[in-house]
């Protein structure tokens, strides 16, 4: 039995990533911002909600598809769209792309990807893309043009990156992209051979959405952080919201919106939905959890939005009480990237097996038949 065989969970495959992984780059992974509270708070805020089964409700089949950014898919959950990822494998986008094609959930490509969009296309999976609002807006443009040209089933533009969050750990490991080799940062490695050899003998680092307009982050080592501060439009607004709205032809999202006022506000600009999220607590640290926001933006807005429940989540539990209370699919991060460090599209295509095994089991235990089933009346605070 082969050591992916053995990640059981997401912490299993925490613990292999770790191993595997030079100490800065598996803590760009694994931190948050300041303290790390609301990181914490993002996994913690669903173990203060109970699930209440029924009985004897005849669970022999389970369905538990459901309908997102209007396609029918197989899980209620998917990838969110993650930065970077061929420095965590060489493998990167692709072989998360790939082992999503398995069970027709939503691909999340970044701006920040390391495999083109040309590469991606092919793949058989439904997309969203998650756009960043640059001061350059010949950059902007050029991103939703691609997604346009390669039929990009949703748009998610990110909100809460207005400047880069006090990532402390990045700071202290010397993390940067490309990463760059320093006395400290050189025998974390020398000891992780598999790792440096794919990186310095594979096909070289780049970030193809930047590519062609700026050389920060491919030729130029820089701190994510500092990529957000210095690149990234702090003015922002909600008129360019609805400008991008006029422009995209699809599906279109806000991600890191977690209040209901904001929320109200982008049914006004047009907006499908919304990823109710905190960037995974790499922003700004003391905030509540999407879990916590789950509730009361889902009054305000009714059914008039769709809602995402982005981050902290571990166990297939965690998305049925998201779900019952009122969100219609939930996404993470960390859930798959530490399968793709400990082992590319293998890894993540078990870490999704894990969850979805999990979702189908827990649902047989609760006494539902199909998503559609779970409702506030089966949770207890």
């Amino acid at each position: 039995m082969s050591n992916i065989d053995n990640c059981h969970s997401v912490e299993d495959f925490r613990a292999f990533a770790k191993r595997k992984l030079p100490f800065p780059v598996f803590h760009y992974i694994d931190g948050g911002a300041d303290d790390e509270i609301t990181l914490a708070r993002n996994t913690k805020a669903y173990e203060q909600c109970y699930l209440v089964p029924n009985v004897l409700r005849g669970v022999s089949k389970i369905d538990i598809s459901t309908k997102i950014f209007g396609k029918k898919v197989g899980l209620p959950f998917f990838l969110s769209p993650t930065a970077l990822q061929r420095l965590f494998h060489y493998e990167g986008e692709l072989a998360v792309a790939r082992a999503t094609e398995k069970f027709n959930t939503f691909f999340g490509i970044s701006s920040l990807s390391t495999t083109s969009i040309e590469k991606i296309k092919s793949i058989n999976t439904p997309k969203i893309f998650q756009l960043y609002f640059h001061k350059d807006k010949g950059l902007t443009k050029s991103m939703i043009d691609k997604c346009i040209e390669c039929n990009i089933d949703v748009l998610a533009l990110t909100v809460d990156t207005i400047t880069g969050g006090n990532r402390e750990r990045d700071l202290k490991t010397g993390f940067t992209s490309p990463p760059k080799l320093t006395f400290k940062s050189f025998f974390s490695f020398l000891f992780s051979p598999s790792w440096t050899l794919n990186y310095l003998l594979r096909e070289k680092f780049d970030l193809p959405f930047l590519s062609d307009y700026v050389k920060e982050g491919t030729d130029i080592k820089v701190s994510i952080s500092d990529y957000f501060s210095n690149m990234l439009d702090q003015d922002l607004s909600w008129k360019d919201i609805e400008n991008i709205r006029k422009v995209w032809p699809g599906k279109f999202c806000l991600k890191g919106i977690m209040s209901k006022e904001d929320a109200l506000k982008a049914i006004d600009c047009g907006v499908d939905a919304v990823m109710i999220s905190n960037h995974g607590g790499r922003q700004l640290d003391g905030s509540r959890s999407p879990f916590d926001q789950i509730k009361e933006i889902r009054d305000s807005v009714e059914d008039k939005l769709e809602l995402i429940c982005d981050g902290g989540i571990r166990r297939g539990t965690h998305i049925l009480k998201a779900i019952s209370e009122g969100a219609n699919s939930c996404s993470g991060g960390r859930l798959y990237l530490y399968a793709l460090a400990a082992g590319g599209m293998i890894g993540v295509t078990k870490a999704i097996e894990n969850l979805k095994n999990e979702i189908i089991r827990d649902m047989k235990l609760m006494g539902k038949k199909n998503i559609s089933e779970l409702s506030r009346k089966n949770i207890r605070y």
